[in-house]
């Protein structure tokens, strides 16, 4: 007797429409082939669930087996396959020596697919000594059919009956020597091969060393099993080493991509010889070069990461051909091939690597192509980061890049800004040649945002007298007539002088009734009209650049000029003593703010001025006329800005060198009784050898669960009360994408409870994988019972059931089973992402759920980590931006879910007598995930609150 029931898939079964067995055995007994396919699959349906009728197994013994039908002959096997063969002794059914016979018959049967899929159905039986013990001299003689397809599947039959009972097959690993070395088909061999690996390694390595010099004209089936048997065997202490090494380098040059790989990978386990790991990571680069699945090339490019890392400068050689893989269209494929580039580009390539970007960078703007823009910013953001680590190439590099400041993709403009500012801070030698480049590019930015940067850039690093007039007068290019109001008021007046007479004749006779919003009657002229028509066509007229941007209601860009134009007047007068030239550009600079203002009051913007702009412009207005009376004013505009700005440099490249140096010295927590490695002891000749085992095992999470007793606790859910006739509590565990349910039944009756059926069900993205099975529960029993759900999304799901059996005279009795709430935290991440990622996907996303905050908290740095806490999320604001004593506080916060889904938070609080006001606005790709980060909040702000009461 089989020692323990297979598992099967539970199949939906109709039950609105399940015939009888008397209907069944008529329709195996009287129907047509496909009535007798159709009710054999009902009846493997059926006995797959839970229900075998075993009434029927001699009436398909009877009417099914002799039939000549392929499918049917097919569908057969199935139902060998699931139905009892054994009675309630253990002992092989009677009925049964009839199927032996039937199945012998098959193995001997003239049609060789017939004998080759009965050969694969033994492979499903396998743990039926009783059925297979007749079969096994059948089974060998299919070893010598003529047909290779006969064969290759008696070869698997027989590697898994010696694999589950040695004794039927005693001489397996002799027969299957024998067999190889008389064998000329390629899949065969590689079956026996794969054979000879699992139960005979020596022979195995034996036969392996007897074809050593045909190893490449080998097919690709049996390379790949070399390749893993010779990894099996560098387990253990070979003498073979040498020799496998040399046959890894002759399989890098197969013409199977899928042996490439394994041999390289293999070979790096094998030996540290730079030679050898500078041929694998080779072979791994035009694998991605070659290779169009774009999946395998990040696969590829993740190996060779893992390489670079372990192995430092031996490949930095390669560097130039890992750059080849930005021919690739896809972006996730070029940002991993860019991360490994800018990892391995050192002072000897990094002039090689800068001009490779550098006409990359020339081919995005001489020629379209699909997601040209999203790559331009790439090579953007590489450019910058190679140019601040050598400081060699910045030169070369930011006049290039100045170039795309006009660019119409605002990202990579905004790129650009923000390379070119913190190039122009750290290589003061570079100032005077960058702000005049700044200066001539001036009328070709279209965006405000990089205006906004350019401006601030001028206004902090312009020092020169010369250069500060000459920025004065770039700066009135793109600003056009000034004052702005006069100047477009000049130019409607324009407009309407010639035909002012023929409007007014026009409009003494041309009124027409209009109704208005309120259902009022008025009158609208020709004059009107032609009027407003006019003003649009005065305001869409060509205008200078930055005179557009505030024409069409960016006053942000405005109150930046505002504040340049001031830090360059201040400068002037500072470094001058010729006073008249002083006075005028202090009152050139004063007529452009004010026009500013007053055209931002004015009929000829889209939107009016809003009242930060125009108060800091009014500011800036103030400190023009009070020149010499506030000294404390000029040092804010002259020295504190661009002080923050170095600050916040050095502050970035801390958080990188931290952020490194975490990554570079991970701690290793173990426990105090763990078994000790002694690496010195063994020999460090290779890098550590693939277990797949043991891979297989991280990736699944067995090898990381350490969790203690009362952590355990924790996690039980009570199920039913202490009174109900079957007490129930489950201990929920998660287990990467499922979720393992624990269920203890206690019978708390002096009945026997039969049938007892424990029936789940799910609300949310769950799904219950297994119906668990019936049982029958002695008087003050206990039954254990597990359960699998598949979750499917960050949401709060709820797991809800009842408990079933048969009472007092077959009576239904039930009892309703408590809700089971499943926290999203479990599955809720904390993670990190740069500021311009954070604003792209807060755009993006288009699910929002503002919660109010209301808290007895004092403190608002210790509500954000209430809330990081309770959310799982990390703090994207800097740690400088939140210091120091103020009643306000605003945060961005981000998470990532074990599914890929990104999760934003935006805190907004602020401390008032009563205590902590504001809200937190959560955004997310999907609803579920924003109303369960939402719901959580709101959680654990009541508890809090109840904590302190």
């Amino acid at each position: 007797m089989a020692a323990e029931a297979p598992c099967y898939t539970v199949v939906f079964e109709d039950t609105t429409e399940s015939p009888s067995t008397q209907e069944l055995r008529a329709s195996l007994e009287k129907g047509t082939d496909e009535d007798r396919l159709d009710t054999l699959r009902r009846i493997i349906v059926s006995t797959i669930n839970g229900n075998p009728q075993p009434t029927l197994l001699m009436p398909i013994i009877q009417y099914i087996m002799p039939s000549k039908n392929k499918q049917l002959k097919k569908l057969l096997h199935f139902y060998w396959e699931v139905c009892p063969k054994y009675d309630e002794n253990g002992k092989l059914k009677q009925e049964m020596i009839l199927v032996v016979n039937a199945i012998r018959n098959d193995l001997q049967h003239p049609n060789e697919y017939i004998r080759g899929a009965t050969l694969r159905f033994l492979q499903k039986i396998s743990k039926d000594a009783e059925l297979l013990e007749p079969l096994i001299p059948t089974c060998r003689s299919c070893l010598e059919h003529r047909h290779s397809y006969v064969r290759k599947n008696a070869v698997f039959a027989v590697y898994t009956i010696y694999r589950e009972y040695e004794h039927l097959i005693p001489d397996a690993p002799e027969l299957m020597q024998t067999f190889i070395a008389a064998e000329s088909d390629a899949t065969c061999k590689r079956n026996a091969f794969v054979f000879l690996a699992h139960c005979a390694m020596p022979k195995a390595v034996e036969w392996l060393i007897s074809v050593y010099d045909q190893l490449t004209s080998l097919d690709e089936l049996l390379q790949m099993s070399i390749i893993e048997v010779i990894r099996l065997d560098c387990k253990n202490d070979t003498t073979h080493r040498p020799r496998y090494i040399r046959c890894m380098f002759e399989l890098l040059n197969s013409s199977s991509h899928a042996v490439k790989y394994e041999a390289a990978t293999t070979l790096t386990t094998l030996t540290q010889n730079p030679a050898a790991v500078k041929a694998a990571a080779s072979c791994f680069v035009n694998l991605v070069i070659k290779e169009s699945d774009n999946n395998v090339k990040l696969i590829v490019l993740d190996r060779l990461d893992t390489l670079r890392s372990k192995h430092g400068h031996i490949l930095d050689g390669l560097t130039m051909d890992i750059l080849q893989v930005l021919s690739s269209a896809d972006m996730e494929v070029r940002r991993k091939a860019m991360s490994i580039v800018l990892s391995m580009t050192s002072n000897r390539n990094v002039e090689e690597v800068v001009l490779f970007l550098k006409k990359q960078l020339q081919q995005t703007q001489e020629r379209e192509f699909e997601k040209a823009p999203e790559y331009r910013q790439l090579l953007i953001q590489s450019i910058h980061v190679l140019a601040v680590k050598f400081s060699e190439v910045a030169a070369s590099v930011v006049h290039a890049l100045m170039e795309f400041l006009g660019d119409s993709n605002n990202p990579s403009a905004l790129d650009v800004v923000a390379f070119v500012r913190e190039v122009v801070e750290k290589f003061p030698h570079l100032r005077q040649s960058i702000c005049d480049k700044l200066t001539q590019t001036l009328t070709e930015i279209k965006s405000g945002k990089a205006f906004r940067g350019v401006l601030w850039i001028l206004g902090e690093y312009v020092e020169d007298l010369s250069d500060i007039q000459a920025t004065f007068q770039d700066i009135r290019k793109v600003l056009g007539e000034i004052p702005i109001l006069a100047s477009e008021q000049r130019l409607l007046d324009d407009d309407d002088g010639e035909d002012d007479k023929k409007e007014d004749k026009k409009a003494e006779g041309s009124g027409r009734p209009k109704v208005l919003a309120d259902g009022t009657y008025a009158t609208e002229t020709a004059y009107t009209s032609t009027n407003s028509a006019r003003l649009e066509a005065v305001k869409a007229a060509s205008k200078p650049p930055l005179r557009a941007l505030i024409l069409g209601g960016d006053f942000f860009t405005g109150s930046v000029l505002a504040s340049a134009l001031t830090k360059l007047v201040l400068r002037f007068d500072d470094l001058t003593n010729d006073r008249p030239k002083a006075n005028a550009l202090r009152a050139e600079s004063m007529l452009i703010m004010t026009s500013i203002i007053r055209v931002g009051q004015s009929k000829f913007v889209t939107v009016p001025i809003d009242e930060d702009s125009n108060e800091r412009i009014l500011n800036c207005i103030q400190t023009l006329s009070e020149l010499q009376e506030k000294s404390i004013v000029h040092d804010i505009f002259l020295k504190d800005t661009k002080a923050a700005y170095s600050k916040m440099l050095v502050a970035q490249e801390k958080k990188a060198a931290e952020k490194k140096e975490a990554e570079s010295t991970k701690e290793n927590v173990v426990q105090v009784d763990d078994l000790l490695t002694f690496r010195q002891f063994s020999k460090k000749s290779a890098d550590d050898p693939i277990d797949y085992v043991e891979d297989l095992g991280k990736a699944t999470g067995a090898a990381e669960v350490r969790e203690d007793f009362i952590s355990n606790l924790s996690r039980i859910s009570q199920l039913t009360g202490f009174s109900d006739p079957i007490y129930a509590e489950a201990y929920v565990k998660m287990h990467g994408f499922d979720i393992m349910l624990d269920v203890l039944l206690v019978n708390q009756t002096s009945n026997t409870l039969q049938n007892l059926c424990l029936d789940f069900a799910t609300l949310g993205d769950l799904k219950l994988v297994e119906r668990p099975a019936v049982y029958t529960i002695a008087p003050h029993g206990f039954q254990s019972i597990k359960a699998t759900i598949k979750v499917s999304s960050t949401e709060t799901g709820v797991i809800f059931g009842s408990i079933l059996w048969d009472g007092p005279a077959l009576a239904e009795c039930c009892v309703i089973l408590n809700d089971i709430h499943i926290d999203i935290m479990d599955y809720i991440k904390p993670a990190y992402c740069t500021e311009t990622q954070f604003r792209s996907m807060w755009t993006e996303f288009e699910w929002e759920n503002r919660v109010n905050v209301s808290t007895n908290m004092t403190d608002p740095r210790d509500y954000l980590k209430h809330v990081m806490k309770s959310t799982n999320m990390s703090c994207l604001t800097p740690e400088g931006a939140m210091s120091g004593d103020c009643d306000f506080l605003s945060a961005n916060m981000y998470a990532r879910s074990l599914f890929g889904e990104d999760a934003l938070a935006n805190l907004s609080i602020e401390k008032t007598e009563a205590g902590i006001v504001g809200h937190v606005r959560i955004r997310s790709k999907t609803q579920g995930i924003a109303l369960s980060l939402g719901d959580r909040i709101t959680m654990c702000e009541c508890m809090c609150l109840k904590d302190i009461s």
